[in-house]
């Protein structure tokens, strides 16, 4: 991948400005030129993201399609084993989130109630809706690419190699200028709506136990990794630091592909047909650190809303069976707790104050969960790296390594 300038500056610069202004001129701001700078924030904001959005599909299709043909006869093996370490690596974050909950959580005095958050308004949209859902790329990509391995299809091989190349230089000149932008506008939001200084406080220990959590389950995973692969796991994780941070500002795993796929790319511990294969996959079926949360934070609002936790057997229940609809969330904000609303509901028994309160609270740290299922992905990358060269699996040509 080529270096994208200094990105990480350029995305803290967004963080900063978006919060300071949205700060500036709140919701109920006096200014006469409030109304046109949140109008003109909110359109561009949506825009934005509707670009970013309608990319997403096209990076999947263009990176892992291609990734899987050049795999060939070790194609399905590759898939299946990166399948079984996403799913092992969010069932055992529950695991241990739901331990953290029973050791923790009685001995909190936690209050809070579920608020409305408002949307910054948007008096122009400009639709621009994706070729076909993420789910739907993610499946037509796998399909596409093994069927081309399994009838040895020369040319449409070919055709994905430089659908491939079209898709980076879409990355490098559309998709990686504008996130900075996007992440501003978003920052904005929340200090404009009040979230910044009033709503995040509601839960602050909790969101600063679990954030505590992702750094010690990150650590876990690449430690692991580390083990398993004979290789570094720090000199694969000190490369995600633009990835983290673009993720806390999209909190979208979908949205922050291209830079992730960047930071993998730049360490030598990770081998490049792997990156191109691992990174978009796990970026769609990896999502430990959401599902981290969501242990958490049920539990809390249980005890909070109902006065007891959840017994350990329905919670052991609900960890098994979250890490299997995670595979299938959405990598957009809130897609794992979108996702499982049916679990929440049928094994946890919660009620509609239950579930909002959930969804609340929820998108006050999606992003640190995010940046924690995409900085995670690195690991999981370092694993297929290591099962790749266990069993020998040669490595293909990457023309942008």
């Amino acid at each position: 991948m080529k270096k994208s300038g200094n990105l990480p500056l350029r995305l803290l610069i967004g963080v900063i400005a978006g919060a300071v202004l949205g700060l500036l001129i709140p919701q109920e701001s006096a200014l006469p030129f409030a109304g046109a700078v949140v109008n003109v924030i909110g359109t561009a904001k949506y825009i934005l993201g509707q670009i970013i959005n309608f990319c997403v599909p096209l990076i999947i299709i263009g990176f892992i399609a291609p990734s899987i043909t050049k795999l060939g006869s070790n194609a399905t093996k590759m898939l299946g084993v990166a399948i079984i370490i996403a799913y092992v690596s969010s069932v055992l974050a529950a695991l241990m989130s739901m331990g953290a909950g029973y050791a923790i959580i009685p001995h909190l005095n936690i209050a809070a109630a579920a608020e409305e958050v408002a949307g910054l308004p948007v008096p122009f949209e400009l639709a621009i809706p994706q070729i076909m859902p993420v789910m739907s790329a993610l499946v037509f990509s796998v399909l596409l690419g093994l069927a081309a391995v399994w009838t040895r299809a020369k040319t449409i091989t070919a055709v994905l190699e430089e659908f491939q190349n079209i898709v980076l230089d879409i990355v490098q000149k559309v998709v990686i200028p504008i996130l900075p932008f996007f992440i501003a506008a978003t920052f904005y939001q929340l200090g404009w709506n009040g979230s910044i200084t009033k709503q995040l406080p509601v839960f602050l220990i909790a969101i600063v136990i679990v954030m505590i959590g992702h750094y010690i389950w990150l650590a876990v995973l690449y430690g692991a990794a580390g083990a398993y692969s004979g290789r570094s796991g720090i000199e694969v994780v000190k490369h995600y630091g633009p990835a983290y941070l673009t993720a806390v500002g999209t909190m979208s795993s979908a949205a922050t592909l291209a830079v992730a796929l960047q930071c993998a790319h730049k360490s030598k511990n990770l081998r490049s047909d792997m990156v191109d294969f691992g990174v978009p996959l796990f970026a769609n079926i990896h999502l430990c650190g959401s599902v981290l949360t969501e242990v958490f934070f049920c539990m809390t609002v249980s005890q909070v809303l109902y006065g007891k936790l959840p017994a350990p057997g329905t919670m052991v229940l609900f960890c098994v069976l979250l890490a299997v609809f995670a595979i299938g969330a959405p990598g957009v904000p809130g897609g794992t707790v979108v996702a499982s609303l049916g679990l929440i509901l049928s094994v946890l028994g919660f009620e509609d104050a239950g579930t909002g309160l959930m969804l609340a609270i929820f998108a006050l740290q999606d992003s640190f969960g995010t940046a924690c299922n995409v900085t995670g992905d690195g690991a999981l990358t370092l694993i297929l790296t290591g099962y790749a060269n266990k069993h020998n699996i040669q490595q293909t040509d990457s023309s942008h390594a």
